[in-house]
């Protein structure tokens, strides 16, 4: 289990994240949803250890470092490959690197995206580029997968059908936690709904409490973010 314990973080005078805690066991997907420069990504970053904070977050009760971090995966639209290898050098290093790296389910995923083995994946086109960070995050035999935005680029079509695959190949005990805007897409695939706004956690929600408000997750959002349905059109008669 991942615990955050009155988890904050500031850059200067900007408050990212204001005391959050929660608890993130194995074998879930969870959708965390916010709009831009709600805290979702430093929320991430401060999991993985990328940068200083105040609080506490643990994995298994320990403390998250060079001793347990493998555990971990990440992909991320900054990227973390090497981009003048190619992805078939990228397999042998994980592999080297990663004990518990599923090489069945990396190529099945390579396959699946259609991703070419010996190109560099500085010659993949941007969704390409998505895709691969997503394959390695993936295969890397981590108990947490997370994904920030990871679908950045790639079409209706090809989300949908690895939202499919995802669900397929993830492991009862594995946990994923995707960082997206696409909420409609989501919502039939997760078993949870974490809502940030304004750095601060604002609601938690598994599939049953969604399904027992009578309402759809985007409408539980609008809400929760006080989206006022007029403000298109009082937008539109004001440039008029």
């Amino acid at each position: 289990m991942i615990e955050f314990k009155n988890v904050s973080k500031k850059y200067k005078d900007k408050v990212a994240l204001s005391n959050c805690s929660l608890q993130i066991p194995k074998g879930q997907i969870i959708g965390l949803f916010g709009a831009n420069g709600a805290g979702k990504t430093t929320f991430m970053k401060c999991m993985m250890g990328y940068l200083n904070f105040d609080g506490e977050i643990t994995l298994d009760g320990e403390k998250i470092d060079g001793s347990n971090i493998s555990k971990l995966s990440f992909a991320t639209g900054d990227h973390s490959f090497f981009p003048t290898i190619t992805a078939n050098d990228h397999k042998w290093f994980y592999k080297m690197q990663f004990p518990l790296f599923n090489e069945k389910r990396y190529e099945a995923l390579m396959e699946f995206f259609e991703l070419p083995t010996n190109k560099k994946i500085s010659e993949f086109s941007l969704g390409q580029q998505n895709q691969f960070e997503v394959v390695l995050a993936i295969s890397q035999g981590a108990e947490y997968i997370i994904m920030d935005e990871p679908f950045a680029g790639n079409d209706v079509f090809n989300r949908e059908d690895f939202y499919e695959v995802l669900i397929s190949v993830v492991d009862k005990d594995e946990t994923v936690i995707i960082s997206t805007h696409l909420i409609e897409e989501i919502a039939d695939y997760i078993d949870r709904a974490i809502l940030i706004r304004k750095s601060e956690i604002i609601d938690d929600l598994s599939v049953k409490e969604i399904e027992e408000s009578g309402k759809t997750l985007v409408e539980i959002v609008k809400e929760r973010y006080d989206y006022r349905a007029d403000r298109i059109n009082r937008a539109i008669d004001e440039m008029k």
